[in-house]
């Protein structure tokens, strides 16, 4: 993966969360030398326990100007995955207290980068950054965030972190680019409920209501969204790196697997072999009503694709699920949908 032909130092921020430690594992896979820094806050050291021996680890507070110089010294490519985040009933009340600490690390994180003779910088910005619309499936491309009204304040935390991404690109010698994530899923999530995004909420929910019993969904269920699995984001973010963005953002995300959340319930639910029924709580926080990846600028110029269906992942999610929780007996169904 290395630029300009090798010797780099590979930086991971947010390297111990779900999405980060994927990542990290794939560059040592690669063969890449990988620095991985959080504090632990919400990442978790287990996820990258069996990557201690090959990565140098790096507990720093990179909302601090200090931490992120710490973290950036001898690295030359940046992935910068550390954020205040959690799911839908987290984002949409976050208020200062989440605000603050993603604007402060975005923004040391890039003059840290610079100063240390970082090359280059990819940003984990988010679908969220998009506007609120109500067309029959909102498929949001690149170009659809401005005017800007995110429906979050973690949303405008995200956008903030473009600008200067785009700054940092015209001003220094440190090329940027961001990558919008589209709803990505995958085994190392939080199943926190308080924290916890959909697919291993509705995972948690499942195991643990008896069989004949009856689970809750926010809304009534016909929001809509695209869902893309973490091995195939971690590939594109790979390819974003590669190829440079040249200081602009990308979706990251699969049109194809676009369902509504009783679909996905339903599909979780038909996975345990039990059955159970949805009910609905319409006070609840449910986000953007329908949004999907516009993909085309992705395909054109990473010439790339997701390869994971949600068929193919959702197993596999539901199955870890259940043995983080100590059920697993009850997960019956492998990848492919295959009864063992």
């Amino acid at each position: 993966m290395a630029v300009n032909g090798g010797g780099q130092t590979v930086l991971v921020t947010g390297g111990a969360g779900f999405i980060g430690s994927h990542l990290t594992e794939r560059l040592v896979e690669l063969g890449e030398d990988v620095v991985v820094a959080d504090d632990c806050s919400r990442g978790e050291l287990n996820r990258i326990d069996h990557l201690l021996d090959e990565i140098e680890f790096r507990n720093v507070d990179l909302t601090t100007y200090k931490g992120c110089v710490e973290a950036t010294e001898g690295t030359n490519q940046i992935f910068h995955l550390a954020a205040s985040v959690g799911g839908i009933h987290y984002i949409q009340r976050e208020n200062v207290g989440g605000l603050t600490p993603s604007v402060l690390m975005n923004q040391h994180l890039l003059e840290a980068a610079e100063k240390n003779g970082s090359d280059r910088f990819v940003f984990a910005s988010s679908a969220c950054i998009y506007r609120q619309q109500h067309d029959e499936l909102n498929r949001f491309s690149e170009d659809q965030a401005i005017p800007a009204n995110p429906h979050s304040t973690y949303g405008w935390a995200k956008l903030l972190g473009e600008v200067a991404c785009r700054a940092y690109q015209q001003d220094t010698d440190l090329e940027t680019g961001s990558i919008r994530i589209f709803n990505c899923y995958g085994p190392r999530e939080s199943l926190d409920p308080a924290t916890s995004h959909v697919i291993p909420s509705l995972c948690r929910k499942v195991l643990e209501e008896p069989d004949g019993g009856t689970i809750e969904l926010f809304g009534d269920g016909t929001q809509e969204r695209g869902f893309i699995y973490v091995d195939d984001l971690v590939d594109g973010m790979i390819q974003a790196m590669e190829k440079g963005l040249g200081g602009e953002p990308i979706n990251l995300g699969n049109a194809r697997d676009v369902v509504s959340m009783n679909e996905l319930a339903r599909k979780i639910i038909d996975i345990s072999g039990k059955r159970i029924e949805i009910d609905h709580d319409t006070s609840k926080p449910t986000g953007t009503d329908k949004y999907a990846a516009d993909t085309s600028k992705m395909r054109r110029e990473l010439d790339w694709k997701p390869s994971v269906s949600l068929d193919e992942g959702l197993p596999r999610v539901y199955r870890w699920a259940a043995e983080e929780l100590g059920q697993k007996e009850t997960a019956i169904i492998t990848d492919g949908g295959d009864e063992r």
